[in-house]
């Protein structure tokens, strides 16, 4: 062993060691660069949960997330001679263009490692802010190790997304904006996908006010950090597909988790179509965006052990691209019942589809789509299929359009969705 790994200290031991003077110092460095994103009140959200719910707009943030306060407190923390060197990370998401913007403030050349297959916008968001990207692999692990490559010969300073400690307590200055703004708040909710926002928060809030739970959230198909907390050692997960890309992570850090296991107080898990229908309701509700892994907090809500209390959601990013914004929003309309597709067989004669229409408009249901077609009857040629795709209220009033054609003789109906 090298006599510097011997003089590195344990995860636990950094956790035990930091104070709330090294999250204040990091909230020193950040004056003048990131945005102290105001709270929002939600009356929808509050409603909903049974409690007075606040909204942390982390995707108004300048580069559009969070995580631009930890990739800027790391790369100040440099010295002279490795800011110098250059700074290089991999990334497809946020952390790329949080570390782009910081080291562009800084003076400090960047080197960003994504996979080929990262959509242009946001390869093309990376280079805006004067990064020097790299197109490599398939895959995050493809462009990862490419970018240790690409250090060790070069020589550039590596800043990880989350395990590391000047990245934790940058993004822990989130909770001290969320204290000062709500003296009183009882509760604050952070999503978790490597760990270190919600490592950041628990230790600047636990250290502030111990009284204030810190629950963290993850997607139930990449709870990495629920998993290692759940056996008490890091768990690598066998999958982590999510529409949370951002929090799409199967091995939480070393050093996350040992921050998460000494201040987090819970972690709550939360369904694909939890996280889509909380993505609507901010975009209903409040006309804001977000991304998967940024409404995660929205999405536990409901879940909460407790009423009556203040608690403040972290809506952490609001990166999203239309085409996917598009296919989560359609997916969480038909999810809420609000769009209804059925087909059904008609007799092939006049006056048959302005019968339907007409049940239809009775039950207020609204036509968007429509297809009539003899073609994909194989077993009559006095036959037609109707495929209508009609916009609904929820459930109950689906039922009720099910009812009404049944009652009319159409009851050979498949629901598609």
């Amino acid at each position: 062993m090298s006599e510097e790994k011997k003089n590195t200290p344990a995860p636990e031991e950094i956790a035990e060691a930091t104070t709330i003077a090294d999250i204040y110092r990091a909230a020193k460095q950040l004056e003048g660069i990131t945005v102290k994103t105001s709270l929002l009140h939600s009356d929808f959200f509050s409603e909903s949960c049974g409690n007075e719910v606040y909204i942390k707009p982390e995707n108004l943030q300048h580069t559009g997330a969070f995580k631009l306060r930890g990739a800027y407190n790391r790369i100040s923390q440099l010295t002279k001679e490795d800011q110098a060197k250059g700074v290089i990370t991999a990334s497809a998401g946020n952390h790329a263009q949080g570390v782009a913007f910081a080291a562009q403030k800084l003076g400090v050349k960047a080197v960003i490692c994504m996979p080929a297959t990262t959509p242009i916008l946001k390869v093309e968001a990376t280079r805006a802010y004067g990064a020097e990207v790299v197109l490599h692999g398939d895959s995050f692990d493809d462009a990862y190790a490419h970018s240790l490559t690409l250090q060790k010969k070069h020589g550039y300073v590596y800043i990880h997304p989350f395990n590391d400690l000047e990245v934790i307590l940058g993004q822990g200055t989130t909770a001290l904006e969320i204290i000062d703004a709500l003296k009183d708040v009882d509760a604050i909710l952070v999503p978790i996908g490597g760990g270190g926002f919600a490592s950041g928060v628990a230790l600047a809030t636990k250290l502030v006010n111990p009284g204030v739970r810190v629950i963290g959230v993850e997607p139930e198909n990449a709870a990495c950090m629920k998993a290692a907390l759940d056996s008490g050692k890091i768990t690598t997960l066998k999958s982590s597909d999510t529409v949370a890309d951002g929090c799409a992570v199967k091995t939480a850090g070393t050093l996350t988790f040992a921050f998460c296991k000494k201040y987090l107080d819970e972690i709550i898990t939360v369904s694909e179509m939890e996280i889509m229908g909380s993505l609507l309701s901010l975009i209903e509700k409040h006309k804001l965006i977000g991304e998967g892994a940024g409404v995660l907090s929205l999405a536990a809500l409901a879940k909460l052990p407790f009423k009556g209390k203040k608690v403040v959601a972290i809506v952490s990013g609001g990166n999203i691209d239309i085409s996917t914004i598009s296919a989560l929003i359609n997916k969480a309309l038909i999810a809420r019942g609000r769009e209804f597709c059925f087909s059904v067989q008609l007799p092939d004669k006049p006056g048959q589809l302005l019968k339907v229409s007409q049940i239809l408009a009775d039950e207020n249901a609204n036509v968007i789509k429509l297809d009539h077609n003899q073609a994909k009857v194989t077993d009559s040629f006095k036959k037609v299929i109707l495929e209508v795709t009609v916009e609904t209220h929820n459930q109950e009033h689906i039922s009720r359009i099910l009812k009404a054609l049944a009652k009319n003789g159409f009851d050979d109906i498949e629901q598609i969705y």
